[in-house]
Order: C-alpha cells, then sequence, then structure tokens
C-alpha cells in the first residue's frame, strides 16, 4: 500500500468513526448534556474499547470469531440489549418536564460514564469486523509485527481524533444553548437512533 493510499484508508477510517452510530451518538448526547467532561469519559470509554478490538484484530482474534459464531452472536445480542436500553432512558428523559440540572463532575459519575462509552464499543461485534477487515486491506500477508502495530497506533490516533473531537465539539456553547432549547427533541432524536442501532445490530448479517 502506497503512502497516499494509506492516507485515503485513514481518512475513510475517519469517515467511518465519524458518521452517526452508537459511540457517536452517545459522546454527542452526553458532551451536550452533562458538558466536556463528562463527554470526554464516555469518548475515553469508547477510545478504549476500540483499543482493544483494535489489538484483538492485530493479533488474530477477529479471525477466531469469525470461526466461532456463537462468540459473536453472544455479543450481537448483549450489544443490542444494551442499546435498546440507551433508548429507553432516553425516551423516558425526552417524555420527562424536569428540566435539565447541572451534574457534578465527580469522579464516581465520570467512570460510569466511561463505562458506558467502553459498553458501547466492547458490545458492537462489528468493531471487531471493522478493525480486521482495515487491517486485512492495509497489512500485506506475512508482515512483520512493526508494521502492523504501525497500522493500528495510526488508525488509533484517528479514532482518538474523532471520538475526542465529538466531545469537544459537543460541549460548546452554541450546542449546549441549541440543547437546552430543544431537549426533548434531541432526546427523542437519541432515543430513536439508540433503538434503530440496536435492532440493525440484533438483526444484522455479521457474516
Amino acid at each position: 500500500m502506497t503512502g497516499i493510499e494509506f492516507i485515503l484508508l485513514l481518512v475513510a477510517w475517519a469517515i467511518g468513526g465519524g458518521s452517526p452510530g452508537p459511540a457517536t451518538l452517545a459522546i454527542a448526547g452526553t458532551s451536550m448534556n452533562r458538558g466536556r467532561a463528562a463527554g470526554l469519559a464516555v469518548a475515553g470509554g469508547i477510545v478504549c474499547g476500540s483499543a482493544a478490538w483494535g489489538l484483538a484484530a492485530a493479533l488474530g482474534l477477529s479471525a477466531l470469531m469469525a470461526a466461532n459464531a456463537w462468540i459473536v452472536e453472544t455479543l450481537r445480542y448483549v450489544g443490542a440489549a444494551y442499546l435498546l436500553f440507551l433508548a429507553y432512558k432516553s425516551a423516558r428523559s425526552a417524555f420527562s418536564d424536569k428540566p435539565l440540572m447541572p451534574v457534578a463532575a465527580g469522579r464516581g459519575s465520570l467512570m460510569r460514564l466511561y463505562t458506558k462509552g467502553l459498553l458501547i464499543h466492547l458490545t458492537n461485534p462489528k468493531a471487531i469486523l471493522g478493525w480486521g477487515a482495515v487491517f486485512a486491506i492495509a497489512v500485506p500477508i506475512g508482515a512483520n509485527a512493526t508494521v502492523v502495530f504501525e497500522t493500528y497506533g495510526a488508525l488509533l490516533t484517528v479514532s482518538c481524533g474523532v471520538f475526542f473531537g465529538y466531545a469537544i465539539l459537543f460541549s460548546t456553547r452554541a450546542f449546549v444553548r441549541g440543547y437546552q432549547r430543544m431537549r426533548r427533541g434531541f432526546e427523542g432524536a437519541f432515543a430513536a437512533l439508540f433503538g434503530l442501532a440496536g435492532l440493525e445490530i440484533l438483526t444484522a448479517r455479521l457474516s
């Protein structure tokens, strides 16, 4: 793969990571609702989940999963259930009359948000399949460990830029003011999109 081809691959990886999905929805919603620190905590969990799947793919776990369908199926159901739970919580918030309240950025709260992000990514089997597909394109057969982990580092760096960038962007005052005015609409949209994402994972063919 030439340098230009690799750059195009990283651009495609960034576009794919930044497109609407469970991870970006969770970061955007949390950042607008609870602020930058909370959004960064969720993004940190998602990045760590992505790093774990990327490392697993680099070590060949994606091939193991492909040969053992029950692993993918288990993750499929766990991930779909968790996303549907998030959809329920967003829908309940959308129908609530309670105004937004400031949330203390305590360590425990941030840790729970980090765990939320981690679970969103770890329970989505498409994540490791995506990493495996990119490695299959970017890393030639028989490549040494240096090439594999240089590719891994480049892809993970792009993921950090996308996910942490989302947290920063969606925690700006303009976005927060818009969210305050249209809280129910945003929460309803998040409920619908989380629900659709959960159903998509539940019904998708991951072969």
